[in-house]
């Protein structure tokens, strides 16, 4: 008899209701991978997307499927060849995938970072995708020059909020989109420019923009066509249908996040040192999971939320 452990997981796409906690079975690690015990996992955008069928033709699933992309945790065991960790390392990742809201997870030895020294497993669980895919979308359409006109939608959360420190650092000027309550905390990330999108309209403020981060889709992508400047690109990560809502003579791009453990070593680090800032705005226990996917649907926060297996 299989040993079960708790999962969070869809049976079908729908709505709030989708996602439940359920038993599965135990896996085991194959050749080259490893077993972790999860300990804290981050709750993103993908997941209610996911969750909805949303991008079910970028993603396509074999149901049921467990959620969640981001982990931290510690190695339980390692599969034939597995050797890069020892059992009781602390360890960090993106799965490349779905299926870090379990107890115990299976994941390919490459796609894993250690945990540095300094980070809680709350903290490090915020960083695998967001400060990845942030930096990998800003760099997505070519090399980022001093002086460049950025324009970062959805700028306080997981990914914008790196994004704005990532185009500062390299010397961008930085317009960045905001709710009225978090204005002044993307303001303290080093953003030029913040737009409150509550009160003022983005398009009367940024102008002749090299390059759109657009973290947020739907109709404000359709907008930011016009503050391009003529050789501008937009890079967008929450609209798969990008390229077809692309106008005649403009270029749009869409992004998808791959792991880079060798950058999140990086990154990671950089969070450990206090060089970068990786905001964690809400804990919630195992059980919360599926309520903290339809807050993140619905709401506007600064950072990640991130689930804490031991609550």
């Amino acid at each position: 008899m299989s040993i079960q452990q708790r999962a969070v997981l869809i049976r079908t796409y729908g709505g709030a209701g989708a996602a439940e906690v359920a038993e599965i079975a135990k896996p085991e690690a194959g050749r080259g991978e490893v077993l972790v015990r999860v300990r804290a996992a981050g709750v993103n955008g993908i997941d209610w997307k996911v969750r909805e069928g949303y991008v079910r033709d970028a993603f396509p699933l074999q149901l049921p499927a467990v959620l969640g992309i981001e982990l931290a945790g510690v190695v339980e065991a390692n599969g034939p060849g597995a050797s890069r960790f020892q059992v009781g390392d602390r360890v960090m990742g993106a799965l490349g995938g779905l299926g870090a809201y379990a107890d115990v997870v299976v994941i390919a030895e490459e796609k894993l970072s250690r945990t540095p020294e300094g980070l809680s497993d709350v903290q490090a669980a915020a960083i695998p995708v967001a400060a990845v895919a942030a930096w990998q979308s800003l760099h997505h359409a070519g090399p980022i020059r001093p002086g460049q006109r950025i324009l970062i939608h959805g700028a306080a959360g997981g990914l914008g909020g790196h994004a704005v420190q990532y185009a500062k650092r390299a010397g961008a000027e930085v317009f960045a989109t905001a709710a009225t309550a978090h204005v002044e905390y993307v303001r303290r990330l080093g953003a030029d420019h913040v737009i409150d999108h509550q009160s003022q309209r983005f398009e009367d403020v940024a102008r002749d923009i090299d390059l759109v981060l657009d973290y947020v889709g739907g109709e404000v992508l359709d907008r930011s066509w016009q503050v391009l400047a003529p050789n501008g690109v937009i890079v967008g990560t929450s609209s798969p249908d990008i390229l077809a809502r692309t106008p005649a003579g403009r270029r749009g791009l869409w992004f998808m996040n791959k792991p880079d453990p060798a950058l999140l070593d990086t990154l990671a680090g950089d969070v450990a040192a206090g060089r970068l800032k990786s905001e964690v705005s809400e804990v919630v226990g195992f059980g919360d999971i599926p309520a903290a996917i339809e807050r993140n649907r619905t709401g506007s926060r600064t950072g990640k939320v991130v689930a804490d297996f031991s609550r």
